[in-house]
């Protein structure tokens, strides 16, 4: 799997490195979400979060808001370029996919899809 995916980025000539492209979509599945929220979902540590997301914020990828119960912390979300790069990323690596999977035959593309339930659970949370 580890190396289907970095087959996959490589092939979509990834703009972003793979940790900022995880929180993107992270941002797009569960925002507004604290940066130590993201920090444990990503597990990475509040510092390398930090450093991610004022990369992503500097790229205009992101919107911080004042968190209203807690002032000290901020919400982070998406913003519309943000959904933009994330929808992009997500295209181009589906069409990756899609050519890959045009070079299997019929049944080990029924094996795969066979297998799609048990995938699931294993990246469910």
């Amino acid at each position: 799997m580890g190396r289907l995916n970095r087959r996959i980025r490589v092939d979509s000539n990834a703009a972003l490195p793979p940790l900022q492209t995880s929180v993107l979509a992270t941002l797009e599945d569960a925002a507004p979400l604290r940066l130590s929220e993201l920090a444990r979902r990503e597990a990475v540590t509040p510092p390398t979060m930090s450093r991610v997301l004022a990369a992503l914020d500097e790229a205009g990828l992101l919107i911080r808001t004042p968190d209203p119960q807690d002032a000290r912390s901020a919400l982070i979300h998406l913003s519309d370029q943000g959904h933009q790069a994330i929808r992009h990323i997500r295209t181009e690596r589906t069409a990756s996919l899609a050519q890959r999977l045009d070079r299997l035959d019929a049944e080990q593309r029924a094996a795969l899809e066979a297998a799609l339930p048990a995938l699931e659970r294993l990246v469910e949370e």
